[in-house]
């Protein structure tokens, strides 16, 4: 393979190199997406039902630990984009060593304190019933993987901000495939039930970090670490922190919007209403991996050439990763409302399930068409290191719309209201980021241009 440099990102077409970087995105996202998608087929097969509702209760703790990691990466990341289209690699290589080190230290607290307090935290977030004893099991082994993850998400943007995406797609595909070959022994031949399927998913954490690691310590990396790299540094962490909780925050509102509707579907409908989101929030992480992958692909290229301060670039890109999502989003659109019972056959057969979640997808897909714009436009503010509005356009859709609509309309409509929340909500916070980002690109991008 031939090397390439970060310099490219401010020198190729924007389409062509738009699609370099999230053609592999798309990709890895593709594979992690399956990964799971498949995990979860698996388990509603070999174990049963009431497990795919018990690892949707244990996701949002997990994920927003491991979110530690990606938010330390994506913020870190972003700063490395500009520092190496700034030609400032000595700020490059600190903040990358500044990276691992909070990474590592914020996830093994966070893991003690959940571990701790299990039998409280499960609840909490919808373990009830029938389900608490099966997210008990799987909750406990996936944690001591939590730390691996983090470092592993963290690894993989600094990956895609030196301009490797096709490295950054290998280190998503390795552990993907790892935990299916994973899951089918534990879980089918050495019927392991709930311990099999968490060991697996802990065993691809691992699988995943040795591939960073190697990737860093290979020729491929321009970044080369040192001791001296790894000691904090305030203002690095500052920045770092000040851009990370863009994404820290996102998935906290996650694991809250998880909290909310497990406990919302739980009282209206039982452990079928869980299973049901369960099957349409996989759904949610495998349809739309073209549309992340365009979004990820965009963060570098825009950081880059604003640190390059090629405007222009800057605001082609934009323009490009919406035509290019907006495109990918409608056909996943096509797609969904035409075979929601078939999608739906693939993961049971429990006859309660089929009648409500084929209904429950068209109406959480019912404006997928347009949330390209809230997808890049939040994603433009977080590369170019404008942490303010990022956070706030970040948190536009589940903070601002989303919870207060499912704390509203279930109380005139019953679980229908629960199911309408999630088109409302795109079609506002799309209006929101839309208005910010065109003032964006009139006050700032189109001024500084020559």
């Amino acid at each position: 393979m031939a090397k390439i440099s970060s310099e490219e990102l401010g020198t190729n077409p924007i389409g062509k190199l738009l699609i370099k970087q999230a053609v592999p995105a798309s990709i890895g996202i593709l594979v992690m997406s399956l990964n799971i998608l498949v995990d979860t087929i698996f388990v509603g097969q070999w174990i049963g039902s009431i497990a795919i509702a018990a690892i949707n209760v244990v996701l949002p703790v997990s994920f927003f630990i491991a979110a530690l990691g990606m938010s330390i990466g994506i913020g870190g990341s972003s700063i490395i984009s500009r520092a190496l289209g700034a030609n400032n690699t000595v700020k490059a290589l600190k903040v990358f060593g500044n990276q691992i080190t909070l990474t590592l230290l914020l996830t093994i607290v966070m893991v003690t304190f959940g571990l701790l307090y299990v039998n409280d935290i499960i609840p909490a977030f919808g373990g009830q019933g029938a389900i608490f004893e099966p997210a008990k099991i799987y909750y406990k082994i996936v944690l001591y993987g939590i730390p691996v993850l983090a470092l592993s998400m963290m690894g993989n943007t600094v990956i895609r901000a030196e301009g490797k995406p096709k490295f950054a797609m290998y280190a998503m595909l390795i552990p993907s495939v790892g935990n299916l070959i994973l899951d089918y022994i534990f879980i089918n031949l050495l019927d392991y039930g709930m311990a099999g399927a968490a060991w697996a998913t802990t065993g691809s954490y691992f699988l995943c970090l040795a591939f960073i690691v190697w990737f860093f310590l290979s020729k491929h990396s321009e970044l080369k670490l040192n001791f001296s790299h790894f000691g904090l540094n305030k203002r690095i962490v500052s920045e770092i922190s000040s851009l990370g909780f863009v994404t820290l925050a996102r998935q906290a509102v996650v694991s809250i919007t998880y909290l909310f509707m497990n406990n919302i579907l739980y009282d209206l409908g039982g452990e079928t209403s869980v299973t049901a989101y369960a099957i349409v929030g996989r759904m949610l992480m495998f349809a739309l991996f073209p549309v992340f992958g365009v979004t990820q692909g965009f963060l570098p290229i825009a950081g880059y050439n604003y640190g390059a301060q090629q405007y222009d670039r800057v605001k082609e890109t934009i323009y490009t990763a919406i035509k290019y999502a907006a495109g990918l989003a409608t056909l996943v659109f096509i797609l969904l409302m035409l075979f929601p019972e078939a999608i739906t056959r693939l993961f049971t057969s429990d006859a309660d399930v089929m009648a409500q979640t084929p209904s429950a997808m068209r109406w959480v897909f019912a404006a997928t068409p347009i949330i390209a714009i809230q997808l890049i436009g939040a994603a433009y503010f977080q590369a170019v290191g404008k942490a303010t509005p990022a956070l706030l356009l970040t948190l536009t859709r589940q903070g601002f719309f989303f919870i207060p609509l499912i704390l509203i309309l279930p109380k005139f409509y019953g679980e229908i209201g629960v199911w309408m929340s999630f088109p409302i909500a795109d079609v506002l916070s799309t209006i929101v980021t839309a208005f910010f980002l065109k003032r964006e690109v009139t006050l700032k991008l189109n001024t500084n241009i020559g």
